[in-house]
């Protein structure tokens, strides 16, 4: 049980873009993007592809009248004959940004930088507390007021959760919001009773996953009134702290305050990709796992650190022989180094350790322990000149590549066949940057 007179009343604001990229590109044709019929298509262009890219969004008239998801592969879009006035476009990942940026600067008008927290790249949550009466009566207003700036504007349409806590703004707006005539709903600790404790699928409350709500039912919790009703100390027990904070979701309580941003002590950077093709030549395998390799060290040589510890994940095609593993997540400890062929070797030797010939459908290397590049480790096998000399070519290279582009200067295996990273240094977060709105 919670008293929520000990609990923070603010006043939080959880905006959402409407099915943002869609909206993004019907607008840039001069459509209303909740009129449009259209989808964002992640096309791949090459034949050993063809047929595997997704939909990325589609705008709500199309997921109404064609199904359309965000989970769909573009080979399962209905015809041109079954869906003539379905529109598919490529993704313009440059144009959403510049989009979402023009958005948070209108937040700025109504709220100071730090109680603005973009979520996502549609989604921001921005605590009003201190600035919702300056602009208006009551915080719905002052929502309103945000919505029409936004659509004057940009084009938008935008969908607003209130809540007295950033818990209660998402689920207002993920539960409640998108399904108002205005787009907006207002939850406060009172309502919990007839809002948190009616969501019959635990599933839809950001934070519970399938295998959560998998486990609950286990328990025989099967909805937010049963968990809110449930034994914390069972759940503390099967979930840990994680427990805890499903006890606390279940009555609405959510105690964080967005200028009290948390920063994490242990970090560390890294790259990934899934492959268009299973890759299953050694070859071409390693070719892609030195390029990952060289852009983390370039990585973390622009952050001034060096890495103490190595970790390789590959996963294996969906294809793969029924009961074999679907891929693995290793580690090595290694003295602290930002060396391009010092981190490759070991993401190799990695590799060749734990692979045992299995179809590979996406790779990750990342790099942790992370240490102040302030000195550099000596061995006995190599002249200490012929090192310095080493680490000054790589930070050459990366001054070369910052301000001319990557492809600038390139290894010459970035040209043989199965090699990605020339491919994907014109994406943006894995997708085609596109100009053709610039």
């Amino acid at each position: 049980m919670y008293d929520y007179r000990y609990e923070p009343h603010n006043v939080v604001f959880m905006i959402d873009n409407k099915s943002f990229f869609a909206s993004c590109e019907a607008i840039e044709l001069g459509l209303n993007p909740m009129k449009a019929v259209l989808a964002v298509a992640s096309h791949q262009q090459d034949e050993e592809s063809y047929g595997s890219g997704l939909i990325m969004a589609a705008s709500p008239l199309a997921k109404a009248k064609y199904g359309l998801n965000n989970v769909m592969r573009v080979r399962d879009v209905p015809s041109k004959k079954e869906a003539p006035d379905l529109i598919l476009v490529p993704p313009h990942m440059n144009l959403y940004i510049k989009r979402s940026t023009q958005i948070l600067e209108i937040f700025r008008q109504f709220a100071a930088d730090e109680d603005i927290h973009p979520y996502s790249i549609d989604e921001s949550m921005i605590d009003m507390t201190k600035s919702w009466h300056l602009f208006g009566d009551d915080p719905y207003l002052v929502a309103r007021k945000i919505q029409l700036e936004i659509k004057n504007k940009l084009g938008f349409y935008t969908t607003c959760g209130i809540g007295e806590n950033p818990l209660l703004a998402k689920l207002s707006m993920d539960i409640s919001a998108k399904h108002r005539h205005s787009m907006i709903a207002y939850w406060h600790y009172i309502d919990v009773p007839d809002t948190i404790w009616q969501i019959k699928d635990m599933e839809e409350v950001c934070g519970i996953g399938k295998r959560t709500a998998k486990h609950l039912r286990r328990l025989n919790i099967n909805n937010m009134y049963e968990l809110a009703h449930s034994d914390p100390a069972i759940l503390k027990k099967e979930f840990g702290v994680i427990g805890e904070q499903l006890f606390a979701m279940s009555w609405g309580v959510d105690r964080s305050i967005i200028r009290e941003q948390y920063f994490p002590k242990m970090k560390n950077y890294g790259n990934s990709q899934i492959l268009t093709r299973d890759y299953t030549d050694q070859r071409e395998i390693e070719i892609v796992l030195r390029e990952i390799s060289e852009q983390v060290a370039a990585r973390i040589r622009s952050h001034r650190v060096q890495t103490g510890c190595i970790s390789l994940m590959v996963n294996f095609s969906k294809y793969r022989l029924k009961g074999k593993r679907k891929g693995f997540n290793v580690q090595q400890k290694v003295c602290p180094t930002n060396d391009n062929d010092a981190i490759a070797a070991e993401v190799l030797a990695l590799f060749r350790k734990n692979w045992h010939g299995e179809r590979v459908r996406a790779l990750g290397v990342s790099c942790g322990d992370l240490h102040p590049d302030n000195y550099q480790q000596l061995t006995f096998f190599v002249q200490p000149s012929q090192q310095i000399k080493k680490k000054k070519i790589d930070q050459t290279v990366d001054q070369i590549r910052q301000k001319y582009g990557f492809t600038s200067l390139v290894k010459a295996s970035s040209l043989l066949h199965g090699a990605t990273a020339i491919k994907r240094s014109s994406l943006v977060g894995g997708h085609n940057g596109g100009n053709a709105y610039d």
